[in-house]
């Protein structure tokens, strides 16, 4: 396994870790989201505009809380995420609040593999580039 492998088989079992952990904390308000609530900010609301219709890419999407957002506001979201745990956890919370989205479970560098079309727009969150070891 050289470095890069390690470096994500370590991050996917980190975020596997914290999964749960953040399930039940106050910053991602899980209860408020079951209820209705966004997940993002005004700043990412603003910057994003109407995306009504729109396919969207959310890349890294942890347990769904953006992607399912997302579309709450209309578009046609797909969320990736490395962590098998996360996925996992987005798809019952998107069963649970009825959203049509769908989540790939996979490395963000064989998403290619995972895909099937194009998208109107790629989002991914402040934050989570830091995770990528290769920007290349």
């Amino acid at each position: 396994m050289n470095l890069e492998e390690n470096y994500i088989a370590i991050n996917k079992h980190s975020w596997n870790n914290r999964t749960d952990t953040h399930l039940k904390s106050d910053f991602y308000n899980l209860a408020g989201f079951l209820k209705g609530e966004t997940s993002l900010n005004s700043i990412e609301l603003a910057l994003l505009g109407d995306i009504s219709g729109k396919k969207i890419l959310h890349l890294q999407c942890h347990f769904g809380q953006d992607t399912i957002s997302l579309s709450r506001l209309g578009a046609k979201v797909t969320g990736v995420d490395l962590s098998d745990k996360a996925i996992e956890s987005a798809r019952e919370i998107a069963k649970e609040t009825n959203a049509d989205v769908q989540f790939i479970c996979c490395d963000l560098y064989e998403l290619e593999n995972h895909l099937d079309g194009q998208f109107d727009l790629v989002f991914t969150s402040y934050g989570t580039i830091t995770w990528l070891p290769d920007l290349d």
